[in-house]
């Protein structure tokens, strides 16, 4: 099952809920599975979907086995195998030296077979056409590489690592350091930042039972765990996703604390520091996810809007 299939089965899961002709909410997913693999996906409904930026940069966790000896075009089992004839035998020491040398902020060259965009265009689009594909190295970071078994040729591991980061290559890099080449034969991400695989609920438990849609729904505010976070209330809440700029009343220190907090992460997260201010999420005293604003020159301005959530009985 791809990731599309997995939105696909939760829109037809909300057709089947929602009377017609109701307006059926937005569904998107955040961080694409490859086929083969299997774990964690976040699917964003209705106000959600305006979160999913947010979740590609939290990090995440995989179980892993590599194959070492064989080698393909995509690094993984969708593509042809091809056998070495000779293969080298690594020893667990070697291997996990080579796992070591795989942590902290590494270069790493994203494979053909992927959705990276060269020229306007998935990078697979060429790759399967047999065309040649130039991807430029990028620096991504991995937090931990644990080997948890290992029985030549197979090579299981724990990764965790942050956004952008390619496991397949991360096997194909551990075995090129060891001498010899591998494959992914099998991926399973545990984990999305607070979003864990013990937690997850089958898509066709979901399609299978569209009316307790809600009950799997988890808190918008895990989206945003890694933004500095503030409460306002009411009255300034009410001001704030109304438009108005807000002073929020908050000591000197709170600030500071909150603005370098805030200009640090697009460095942790490898992306672009925001040009209108470093972003914050705003909270109602209740504890509800109600805002991202930017903060400039002490004032609060809204750059995202959520709907307060309907009071249950």
């Amino acid at each position: 099952m791809t990731s599309r299939d997995a939105v696909n089965r939760i829109v037809h899961a909300l057709r089947r809920h929602f009377p017609k002709p109701a307006r059926l909410p937005k569904v998107g997913h955040a961080g694409t599975l490859d086929p083969m693999a299997s774990g964690v996906l976040i699917v964003g409904i209705g106000a959600a979907v305006r979160l999913v930026p947010y979740l590609h940069h939290l990090d995440k966790s995989y179980q892993v086995t590599f194959r070492l000896g064989q080698s393909s075009p995509s690094g993984d089992l969708e593509t042809e195998l091809v056998e070495e004839s000779e293969p080298v035998r690594p020893t667990a020491e070697q291997i996990n030296a080579a796992a070591a040398s795989l942590v902290g902020d590494i270069t790493q060259i994203p494979p053909a077979h992927s959705a990276i965009k060269v020229g306007g265009r998935k990078a697979y689009h060429s790759a399967h056409r047999g065309q040649e594909v130039a991807i430029p190295p990028r620096v991504v970071r991995v937090e931990s590489f644990e080997i948890v078994r290992y029985e030549y040729p197979e090579v299981e591991a724990t990764i965790r690592c942050g956004t952008g980061t390619y496991i397949r290559t991360l096997g194909i890099d551990l075995a090129k350091a060891c001498g010899t080449t591998a494959v992914m034969t099998a991926l399973v991400r545990t984990r999305i930042g607070d979003f864990r695989l013990e937690d997850a609920e089958p898509p066709d438990r979901i399609t299978q039972h569209p009316e307790e849609l809600t009950r799997y729904l988890q808190p918008l505010a895990l989206a945003v765990a890694l933004l500095p976070r503030w409460t306002l209330g009411d009255t300034d809440m009410t001001r704030l996703c109304h438009g108005l700029k807000i002073e929020p009343v908050a000591s000197t220190s709170l600030i500071d604390d909150t603005l370098s907090t805030a200009e640090a992460l697009p460095q942790q997260r490898g992306v672009a520091p925001q040009p209108d201010g470093p972003e914050i999420a705003v909270f109602d005293e209740s504890g509800e996810l109600r805002a991202i604003a930017r903060l400039r020159k002490g004032l609060l301005h809204a750059h995202r809007v959520f709907p307060k959530p309907p009071a249950t009985s």
